[in-house]
């Protein structure tokens, strides 16, 4: 019997699952797991994120062409029909989900992870990486960070109205070739992104459209602006409410300039480090 992992991922949707995932991944080294990812690029890097395998699959539906009956299954996805869903239970032995939606509906043969929820064959946890809980010189006074994806070069497009803010940019993992040349004159300094580790624990103030770079950032000491897309879900907007994270739609230059001249009067709630609570959980399901 294996057990695989699966995350959602691609420069459509970024790789916020996937930094979830390197984040659980660090208290499960002890376990046979094989990710899977929906793009092969990731995959290939997946080594240097604590992962042993990895193997691209392109889409959800290839899962399948690679696991057997019977097999264990890890999933970060929101491409699931409850009709596939149901298919799932029937073709794994175990089923390990994780959900950001506060009106999930859990299906009974499967375990949940949700920040939201709580109750039988669930754990309410915010994986965070243990290393970004601690002290750290804040030596980067604002960044940006956009996500790991923009295909339609959003920041590209409001770089005027983003050079006044005088930041700092973290690039993401999907961008395209010659977008740092494109808005090199945008910002104090560009970080590549494989700083990203260095660019979390060192900002004061990271205003990004990445839910798992705002929730790093917090854990780390910073003050998070959380900036919600119009091409990604708005699930974290609840939990963000309840840290209270500040969360401005889209690029609204307006309303970024006012919330950073007055982000150290504000006020955020800690996020406590309970990545063993979620290793813990998958741990005993995987064993029993």
């Amino acid at each position: 019997m294996s057990t695989y992992y699966y995350v959602h991922t691609g420069h459509r949707v970024g790789l916020d699952r996937f930094r979830r995932a390197a984040a659980v991944i660090e208290g499960l080294k002890d376990e046979d797991i094989t990710l899977l990812t929906s793009d092969f690029r990731i995959a290939s890097e997946a080594k240097a994120y604590g992962f042993l395998r990895a193997v691209g699959v392109d889409v959800v539906q290839n899962i399948a062409h690679i696991a057997k009956r019977g097999d264990q299954l890890i999933f970060d996805s929101d491409e699931h029909s409850p009709t596939t869903l149901d298919d799932m239970m029937h073709f794994f032995s175990k089923v390990i989900r994780f959900s950001d939606n506060s009106g999930e509906v859990k299906h009974e043969k499967e375990f949940l992870i949700s920040p939201y929820l709580e109750g039988a064959g669930i754990c309410n946890a915010i994986p965070v990486a243990s290393k970004y809980f601690g002290t750290f010189n804040k030596n980067i006074d604002i960044a940006f960070f956009y996500g790991d994806d923009d295909y339609d070069k959003e920041v590209i497009t409001h770089k005027e109205a983003l050079k006044t803010l005088n930041m700092e940019l973290l690039l993401g993992f999907y961008y395209f070739v010659f977008y740092e040349d494109d808005v090199i004159d945008t910002f104090k300094k560009i970080h590549e992104n494989d700083a990203y580790d260095t660019v979390i624990q060192q900002s004061n103030v990271l205003v990004t459209a990445s839910p798992q770079a705002a929730l790093d950032a917090l854990a780390s000491g910073g003050r998070p602006i959380f900036i919600q897309r119009d091409d990604h879900s708005d699930e974290f907007q609840e939990l963000f409410q309840k840290l209270n994270i500040p969360v401005i739609e889209g690029l609204n230059i307006i309303q970024l300039t006012k919330c950073i001249a007055t982000i150290k009067q504000h006020t955020y709630r800690i996020i406590e480090k309970k990545g063993n609570q979620t290793t813990h959980f998958i741990k005993e399901i995987l064993n029993s």
